[in-house]
């Protein structure tokens, strides 16, 4: 999985009551897994639609998401065009990989506090796990495990927009990412859609998330997945806006050739 597909699955997290649409600014640091560096991007929600821009280098990269729909629009600041995918035909693809009844998932209170950006944050430890493999064939099986603290500021401008779409999105199986780097790795991308959700139902947004990303298991691809290492992941919030959007923002930009992909 590439550095910008994998951070994109992540820098979608963290934004509380008002019935406005919302802006989050954040940064996110990878380190294992293809990823090195600091990322910077901006996620927008209005309803049912999100777009996140993720900002490396000169280049910007868009997407956007359309739960309704079930489609997702992917483009830059550099070319004409944009590739369109079928995220409906997407979670087909991914039920023969996973088995959503066997995943785990909690996210507690460790009853620590702290001031981040002015506002006062409650932490959480978080365990997600995934049984998932490739393909569906059962010698490639593994446990996605993804754990790591939450800082959750509840209340915060826009949480109650954030989390409804996030509750939305998991409701239907809404997966998020690249999709070419969501097959590669479905347990994963189910893991932090999961993580979205626990964190929606706690009524606040992530100000700070701490993840260490892990597989493990049994057979061949488990085995060559531990010898890769784990990945962490950590994101701050630097600035959350509740405030109308354009709708425009959340099409693609006129003039873009479409290209449907698969």
């Amino acid at each position: 999985m590439t550095r910008a597909a994998f951070v994109s699955l992540l820098v979608l997290s963290l934004a509380a009551p008002a019935a406005a649409d919302v802006t989050i600014k954040q940064s996110t640091t990878g380190k294992g897994l293809g990823m090195s560096g600091t990322t910077s991007g901006t996620t927008y929600i209005k309803g049912a639609k999100m777009r996140t821009d993720m900002v490396t280098g000169d280049t910007t990269r868009s997407t956007i998401f359309d739960l309704d729909a079930q489609k997702m629009y992917s483009f830059d600041s550099k070319k004409k065009e944009a590739d369109v995918y079928d995220l409906g035909a997407l979670q087909a693809e991914m039920a023969k990989s996973m088995d959503a009844s066997a995943m785990k998932a909690t996210i507690t209170p460790n009853g620590q506090t702290k001031t981040i950006g002015g506002r006062s944050a409650a932490g959480y430890d978080m365990a997600i796990s995934v049984p998932t493999t490739m393909g569906g064939n059962a010698d490639m099986a593994m446990t996605v495990n993804l754990t790591g603290p939450v800082w959750i500021v509840k209340g915060a401008p826009g949480s109650a927009d954030w989390a409804n779409f996030y509750k939305q999105a998991a409701s239907k199986g809404f997966i998020f990412g690249d999709p070419r780097a969501v097959k590669g790795s479905p347990g994963q991308a189910k893991a932090m859609v999961e993580m979205y959700r626990k964190m929606a139902e706690l009524g606040g947004i992530a100000y700070e998330t701490e993840t260490s990303v892990k597989m493990d298991g049994s057979g061949p691809m488990a085995g060559l997945m531990a010898k890769m290492g784990g990945a962490t992941m950590n994101t701050s919030v630097t600035d959350v806006n509740a405030g109308a959007l354009a709708d425009d923002l959340f099409a693609v930009p006129a003039g873009y050739k479409l290209r449907e992909r698969k």
